[in-house]
């Protein structure tokens, strides 16, 4: 079902500084920036690598506010990892059949993610205390 670790998602107060640090430090590009109003943050996609199945990123989220999900996020656990996102090749089948499995899904419907993909999350209750994307990457 899953396909490669498609990014960490990674909470931040100030995301220019962040990306700053994250090309300076590890040599990354900025590949996407996007705001996302729906989630209430302001996000940017760093490349890390290419694999076989997909490429993998960094992606920083800066919340627009303090009353949005990332927002409350840092508030309660300051900057730091908020969640990882796995690659599934049809998302779709892979929600249907974690459901049955009896994992609690926060969407039983894809939405849509950053890069055009489709995104789904997972509820952390069900994944070891991880907040947990699925992502079927934007047809080339």
């Amino acid at each position: 079902m899953l396909t490669r670790i498609d990014h960490v998602g990674i909470a931040c107060r100030n995301l220019a500084e962040k990306v700053s640090f994250y090309e300076s430090a590890f040599g990354l590009t900025v590949v996407a920036r996007e705001v996302v109003e729906q989630h209430g943050v302001r996000e940017a996609m760093l490349h890390v690598a290419d694999a076989p199945a997909g490429s993998s990123y960094i992606q920083l989220l800066e919340p627009t506010g303090p009353d949005t999900p990332v927002g409350r996020f840092i508030e309660r656990h300051g900057e730091g990892i908020h969640h990882i996102g796995y690659g599934v090749a049809d998302i779709q089948d892979a929600l249907d059949a974690l459901g049955v499995a009896g994992v609690r899904l926060i969407d039983k419907r894809p939405r849509h993610g950053s890069m055009g993909a489709a995104v789904a999350f997972l509820h952390p209750s069900g994944m070891g205390g991880v907040l947990t994307e699925l992502v079927q990457a934007k047809a080339p």
